[in-house]
């Protein structure tokens, strides 16, 4: 049993040893929280614990806390996906709620499990999700200030469970003030991709993401035999061809743990029930 997160890279208003310390100890905490709560629980009921924990802190671009895009409106989007059954859930720019990785999990129970804007929004008021504004104050002031003028964030979780069933969960804000209706990788397989050979979350520039399909090449070629190491490899390899602005974190199978980013820094941790490693 082991578990990883991540909370996005670091942003314009993060740099700060008051900020780097905050995120360390929050994610040491949610990490070990988390794997606690995988001795009785499953991969795919973990991830989506952990992502939830995340998205109640406000120092993630994930729930509270996420971006306002250029209209002035927060739009959220989270999947979640099982590695034993292959299925995928998500919600895309979904509006209003606390926790949308909760509402992903949600739809797993569903035949249609990727919704989108007002429908998403609408499944969610039909099963008991309370509205909820995720603004805080300094995204606002962000925002404004963007305005005037004219962050790369997402959380994530990856987990195997003591039956050796892999799971992964992704959330995020947005990167802030984009146009509206933008839809970037965490609710595809290109952001969040799981089967039963390995499980990968990544986070940074969405469109990067997706151009490279990072988490669904990761997960395929440890899945046709490649190491995992070297299979983040190849694939941050073709990331830096395109100049790509990512960062990714996976188990495979035998319970191997790996991170990468392109550029600096992802914010993550992982725990094995005994040590602890969180990012510098």
């Amino acid at each position: 049993m082991k578990i990883i997160i991540h909370g996005g890279f670091f942003s314009e208003s993060d740099q700060s040893n008051e900020v780097k310390t905050a995120k360390q100890e929050s994610l040491k905490n949610i990490a070990k929280k988390a794997f606690e709560y995988l001795q009785s629980n499953s991969a795919i009921n973990t991830v989506a614990y952990a992502v939830s924990l995340l998205e109640n802190d406000p120092l993630y671009n994930a729930g509270t806390g996420s971006q306002i895009q250029s209209d002035g409106v927060i739009r959220m989007s989270a999947a979640i996906m099982n590695g034993d059954t292959q299925k995928l859930s998500g919600v895309i720019n979904i509006q209003d709620v606390k926790n949308p990785v909760l509402v992903a999990k949600e739809l797993m129970n569903e035949d249609d499990r990727v919704l989108g804007g007002n429908g998403a929004k609408n499944y969610a008021t039909e099963h008991g999700f309370e509205n909820f504004s995720t603004e805080i104050l300094q995204r606002r002031k962000e925002y404004e200030e963007k305005l005037k003028n004219g962050g790369k964030g997402t959380v994530g979780c990856v987990a195997i469970d003591k039956d050796g069933k892999l799971a992964v969960a992704t959330s995020t804000g947005g990167k802030g003030f984009e146009i509206p209706g933008r839809i970037s990788d965490s609710a595809t397989v290109a952001g969040n991709y799981a089967n039963s050979f390995c499980a990968v979350s990544c986070t940074g520039v969405g469109e990067d993401i997706v151009s490279n399909a990072t988490a669904a090449k990761i997960v395929t070629r440890v899945t046709d035999g490649m190491t995992l190491e070297n299979a983040f490899s190849k694939t941050f390899e073709e990331l830096k061809a395109i100049d790509g602005f990512a960062g990714a974190i996976a188990i495979d199978k035998n319970g191997n743990m790996y991170h990468q980013d392109s550029y600096p820094t992802m914010v993550f941790a992982n725990f094995d029930g005994e040590n602890f490693e969180v990012f510098k």
